[in-house]
């Protein structure tokens, strides 16, 4: 009859508890939209790689509680990369390093014991500073409120197969869809436009046989209240693309400005034939 080794248990125990890790981050703090901010340094200990972002954070607001300091404000809901609320600027890039993925999605196994990360909010014009990480991005629910809907009445849910619609269109469609409206897109850019978010929107609506009786106004309306609410010109950086969670492909806004120009040519035209 075999006999247990003295502390075996012990050591099958500690081999078992995951690599812890401590790192260093400089956030933005501002108390207030009209108050100065700034970078400010924190020691965060006791981590594991398997730890998301947020989750991180989480840990340095509980001992910034403990210590009687102000928690960092930040924006979260579902922490599971749908619902478009999370949204920081980590070491300089949107959402943070690695693609198709929210900043809730990423995970502290892509950094290295000891790493010193710097988290900003996102900024833009149009994003104003409520409080240290979190911004206001209601212009793009205003974008959405201009046009971003179709208001035919269609009455109950219609059959499955009562609209025949291609799998090519209904794919670009869902594509376009996909967009949680996080503002990645805005963030990255160098004149902070909104263009693949508005683009995704007009895409997902337009190529549908539901958005054609709006297809014109809807356009032309979504990119008029894009200007108004102070977001930049599109100059084909496709920074854009590059740190869109959903992967949305800067394709669709070669797609909008086809359809700006159509919307503006039949405007025109039907306005001389009516006299206008």
């Amino acid at each position: 009859m075999s006999q247990a080794t003295p502390g075996a248990g012990k050591a099958a125990a500690s081999q078992q508890d995951p690599p812890t890790m401590s790192l260093t981050v400089k956030v933005w703090r501002q108390a207030g939209p009209d108050a100065p901010g700034g970078l400010v340094t924190y020691p965060v200990t006791g981590l594991t790689p398997d730890m998301s972002f947020l989750e991180m954070l989480d840990v340095l607001n509980e001992d910034l509680q403990r210590q009687g300091q102000d928690p960092v404000a930040f924006d979260s809901d579902c922490r599971e990369g749908i619902c478009g609320m999370c949204g920081l600027v980590i070491n300089g890039i949107a959402h943070g390093l690695g693609a198709g993925a929210t900043t809730c999605q990423l995970y502290l196994r892509r950094f290295a014991d000891g790493d010193t990360i710097t988290i900003e909010p996102f900024r833009a014009r149009a994003f104003p500073v409520i409080k240290d990480l979190v911004v206001d991005r209601s212009a793009l629910d205003r974008i959405m409120q201009a046009g971003g809907y179709t208001s035919v009445n269609a009455g109950s849910a219609p059959d499955g197969n009562a609209l025949l619609i291609s799998r090519d269109l209904s794919e670009q469609a869902m594509d376009a869809a996909a967009c949680i409206g996080c503002g990645a897109c805005v963030a990255s850019c160098k004149n902070a436009s909104a263009m693949l978010f508005v683009a995704a929107k007009v895409t997902h609506l337009n190529v549908l046989p539901q958005g054609q009786p709006e297809r014109l106004q809807r356009t032309t309306a979504l990119v008029a209240r894009m200007q108004e609410e102070g977001f930049g010109h599109c100059t084909n950086e496709y920074e854009c693309e590059a740190v869109c969670p959903k992967e949305i492909s800067a394709d669709s806004i070669a797609f909008l400005n086809r359809e700006f120009a159509r919307a503006k040519v039949k405007k025109t035209a039907l306005g001389k034939l009516l006299g206008e």
